[in-house]
This record gives C-alpha cells, structure tokens and sequence, in this order.
C-alpha cells in the first residue's frame, strides 16, 4: 500500500489555505549537542518522490535532497536550540520552543503548520503522529534538521575528535560511551541526560 504523503496537504489547500509549512526536528535522543528543528514551505503542488523520512535516507541522499528541497522551497526556517538550554528546559520543550523558533523564521507566514507529534504556538497547526513518514512537507523538514544537525556535530568532532562525534554524532552508541567513560564530560554533552549524569555524579 503506497501512502498519499500529500494528503494532509492536499485537505488543507482544499480548504483554502495557501502557505503551509511542515516543521520537524532532528537531534531529541544524543547524549550531545544541539536540537535543530526546520520548517518548510512548498509551492501548492509541489511533489518529489524522494522525500521521505529523514531516518529511512542514507546520508549522501539526504545530502542530495537538501539541495533540492532548499531549490524548490518558497520559504524554509531553521532554528538551533543548545545543550546548554536542553539541560535547563528538558529536551521536550527545547524540541518545542526550535520547532516554533523556526517557523517564526520562515520568510513567508504561514497560515497552517502540520508538525510531527508536537504541539506548538502562534500558528494554527495539526500535529501528526508519524508526519515525517506521512507529510512530505513535515518529510522535508525533517531532511533539512537532520542535515544541518549532522554538519554541526561534523564541526564539533574537529573541535573534541576524541569522541567520535562525526560517526554517531552524539548519539549514545557503545564507542561513544566508551569515549565518554574515558575522557569523560565534553563542554557539549547534556548533562541531564543519564549515561552523562551518572558520570557527573561519580
């Protein structure tokens, strides 16, 4: 069975709205770095096959795909929210506030958003279960967040390379526990999280 992923979309048009943004965020489970969320605009219409959920794409198509999507995008907001305030806020209302920061971003307001699974403010929205799999604009969102997410943590693995922050990019895999048991706390990890909390505390 093939998923309409213009669906949600395509309601929306029908009832008259224009500009309608698909907003998601990358960066929810590491141990460190940022969340970066995107919004994202389409002209009425628009549709790429390709355009799927960020974590079903390999990098090089990914990498590929934002070049399309910032091609053929009318508008797109990207926000970056830090560990510093994950750690203060939670990582839930940190993914909250980047998904909001980057629609207030976009160049164009829109006039509807369709977010995956998050509630947001200021703009009227249908939060959907799934969307990046389910919207291709809540799937281009989620393509532009992960790209800049993974480029930052890039940047990051030159600045502490004893982590191997440009393979699992924070994420906590065994090499990066390892590492993090071995050097221990980097100025960049969440500590709030429990594999680095745990660490703090001993």
């Amino acid at each position: 069975m093939t998923i309409d992923n213009l669906a949600f979309e395509k309601e929306l048009y029908d009832k008259g709205y224009t500009y309608i943004c698909g907003v998601d965020e990358a960066g929810r489970g590491p141990l460190a770095g940022p969340v970066v969320a995107a919004a994202v605009i389409f002209e009425k219409g628009f549709y790429h096959k390709d355009i799927n959920d960020s974590k079903t794409l390999s990098a090089k198509k990914r990498e590929t795909l934002y070049e399309l999507i910032t091609t053929h995008a009318l508008a797109i907001g990207v926000s970056i929210v830090s560990h510093e305030v994950i750690d203060k806020i939670n990582i839930l209302e940190a993914a909250r506030h980047a998904m909001e920061d980057a629609v207030s971003k976009l160049s164009i307001k829109p006039e509807y958003a369709l977010t995956d699974h998050m509630d947001i403010k200021d703009t009227p929205y249908t939060s959907i279960k799934h969307g990046d799999q389910l919207s291709l604009s809540i799937a281009a969102a989620s393509i532009i967040a992960k790209v800049t997410r993974d480029k930052l943590m890039v940047d990051y693995d030159r600045v502490y390379p004893q982590y191997g922050f440009k393979d699992h990019k924070g994420y906590g895999t065994k090499k990066h526990l390892e590492a993090l048991n071995l050097y221990g706390v980097s100025p960049i990890h969440r500590k709030t999280f429990a594999p680095v909390a745990k660490l703090l505390k001993q």
